[in-house]
């Protein structure tokens, strides 16, 4: 819906801030349910989020124009495999993918690196909420750029996967610094890489697909949110968390090189 209610020059913007009200909501979330635990306790904390959530469905309802389905061709099984593993479907989804993992395993081992470092629960909090902050307000303005032709898709996701790399790199730091700034860095990499993901996505596939496209992303999303986490941890299991941060810093550090583009080779002169 976000692509089909916007034009493709502004998807962009359109992904950048749908991503920035995710990322906020990931903020506030837990700072709120913490303040509503500690004024009640979880009986308050449901009773908020019912109403929230009712709320909010009863605004979509009248605010969110319908978004009629497209007439489209018949497609055949063969025809979605060699879409959903053609490059320009791949090396986004790849990228996304990357992204949440690291996201992910930063919000889950994160806390244990400051904990490690003597941290309190407080000061390991407010870093995670640092990881978020940078992501949501790195994904605007990447965006943007997007739209205005100061950034190419391709040339933003290899940015923001090395410096998705680079945050695991200085989580390795002992102490609050490697903390801090891994914190900083995974949340802005992953920042750049969420909208110019879905914005190479939405250009790269009829419009009659997107449905189909966006949904097949999120899955890949869904594998690096479960696999990221999965990859440190039993890494660490059998060596220390910092091997499983360099682990995944290296295989997004890599990532780059083994989803460049293949140069077409150049048809021979007819004789």
């Amino acid at each position: 819906m976000v692509a089909r209610l916007n034009p493709q020059v502004r998807h962009g913007r359109a992904f950048g801030s749908y991503g920035f009200h995710k990322s906020i909501g990931y903020t506030a979330g837990p700072l709120i349910g913490g303040v509503l635990i500690w004024l009640g306790d979880l009986t308050l904390l449901f009773a908020v989020l019912a109403a929230l959530a009712a709320s909010v469905a009863i605004w979509a309802a009248l605010a969110v124009p319908a978004v009629p389905p497209l007439p489209k061709a018949r497609q055949t099984l063969l025809g979605l495999v060699r879409r959903l593993t053609d490059g320009a479907f791949l090396r986004p989804v790849a990228a996304l993918a990357a992204a949440t993992a690291a996201l992910s395993a930063g919000v889950g081992f994160l806390p244990l690196s400051g904990a490690a470092a003597g941290l309190s629960p407080l000061a390991t909090g407010a870093a995670v909420s640092v990881l978020a902050a940078c992501a949501a307000f790195a994904q605007p303005w990447a965006g943007r750029r997007l739209d205005d032709g100061r950034l190419t898709t391709g040339g933003g996701l290899v940015a923001g996967l090395l410096v998705t790399a680079a945050g695991l790199g200085c989580a390795m730091l002992p102490g609050p610094l490697g903390v801090l700034t891994g914190a900083a860095a995974i949340g802005t990499g992953t920042g750049l890489i969420t909208p110019l993901g879905f914005a190479a996505l939405a250009a790269a596939t009829p419009r009659e697909r997107l449905g189909q496209t966006m949904g097949t992303a999120e899955l890949g999303r869904e594998l690096g949110d479960a696999g990221g986490p999965l990859l440190v941890a039993a890494i660490a299991a059998t060596a220390t968390l910092t091997w499983g941060y360099a682990a995944l810093a290296v295989v997004t550090a890599l990532l780059p090189l083994a989803l460049r583009p293949r140069p077409v080779p150049a048809a021979e002169p007819a004789t």
